[in-house]
């Protein structure tokens, strides 16, 4: 009979321990590989994703460059947009003035036609009234109280220039200028006081700005002298120097005269002007007016090739009715030459 060993619990053998240690060996096993396995897999997946982000920052750097083109793009066209509507609106606006321009013209033409028939009607009134002074300076002494020159009259005491001084004025017809300047001065051999501005009001001399030149031979080789290179700013508009010539010097007791030298009146309007003039030229006791205007009306406009003559056909316009309100007389030159 088999005797069992003592301190060996019932249901244990040695295959039952075999099996045991098999399995935990087994357990060993696999967490090894494991451990082994696993740095290679991070490995692999660390470069993985460090690839995926190299690429996406690529991704990304290429959508910002296209960003920046398209708002360079964005912007160009805005830009472009905004002087478009610049360019509508001043066209808008050239528009409207030219609308303007020829709604007064259509204006001024009718009174052009009304004063070209009043013209006609005065000039054959004052032919019968040459014929009967011709008559009467045959019969008694003729008298020099007042004289005239050029069918201007010259016994004026005080002389103003406005002078327009534009560039087509300069270029164009200051020799004639010159020579219109000596004559008028020498009609006036002596008078009390001289001054000379441009048509915008400027002063030839800012010394005497406000103030009359005394009239001295001196003086007047001095204002000659500057004359000829006397070249500011102009508008080509005779509106600004009249009225500050008016407003400056009038005097009750004063007889003055303005002398007008120009081409052309760019400006909107001929009936404000003269309203404008009739305002500030009050008429004395008499009913003359205080101030007299005379012009000289040169013919740029229509002697230079590619330049239109309506400016210079406003001028005239302006300056006869001008001249004819306040007493005095428009002189139009057929040439700038001698």
């Amino acid at each position: 009979m088999r005797t069992r060993r003592r301190g060996v619990p019932e249901g244990f053998s040695l295959s039952f321990l075999d099996a045991i240690c098999c399995g935990f060996g087994a357990i060993v096993l696999l967490l090894v590989l494991t451990k082994i396995g696993e740095p290679r897999a991070l490995e692999q997946a660390r470069i993985d994703l460090d690839g995926l982000v190299e690429r996406l920052e690529q991704e990304l750097y290429e959508i910002r460059g296209e960003t920046e083109i398209l708002n360079r793009s964005l912007t160009s066209r805005q830009q472009q947009i905004s002087k478009e509507r610049e360019l509508i609106a001043r066209l808008k606006g050239d528009l409207s003035r030219i609308q303007g321009e020829f709604a007064a013209s259509k204006q001024e033409s009718k009174v052009h036609d009304i004063i070209e028939g009043r013209l006609l009607a005065a000039q054959q009134k004052l032919t019968v009234e040459m014929q009967r002074l011709q008559q009467q300076s045959q019969e008694r002494p003729r008298q020099v109280e007042q004289q005239l020159v050029g069918g201007i009259p010259v016994d004026s005491e005080y002389i103003i220039f406005v002078i327009d001084t534009s560039g087509s004025m300069f270029t164009y017809a200051w020799p004639a200028v010159m020579r219109k300047m000596t004559q008028v001065l020498d009609a006036h051999p002596k008078v009390k006081g001289i001054q000379i501005m441009n048509d915008m009001g400027q002063y030839m001399f800012s010394s005497y700005a406000g103030k009359w030149i005394p009239d001295t031979p001196g003086r007047r080789k001095v204002i000659l002298d500057r004359l000829r290179t006397w070249s500011v700013f102009s508008n080509s508009s005779p509106v600004e120097g009249i009225t500050r010539a008016i407003r400056t010097f009038v005097a009750p007791d004063k007889k003055i005269s303005i002398y007008v030298f120009g081409d052309e009146f760019t400006g909107r309007s001929i009936d404000d002007v003269v309203s404008s003039v009739d305002r500030i030229n009050r008429r004395d006791s008499k009913g003359n007016r205080l101030v007299r205007i005379h012009a000289v009306g040169f013919p740029v406009m229509f002697s230079v090739s590619g330049v239109s003559d309506s400016t210079g056909v406003r001028f005239a316009t302006l300056m006869r009715i001008l001249c004819h309100r306040n007493g005095g007389s428009f002189v139009g030159l057929n040439s700038t030459s001698p």
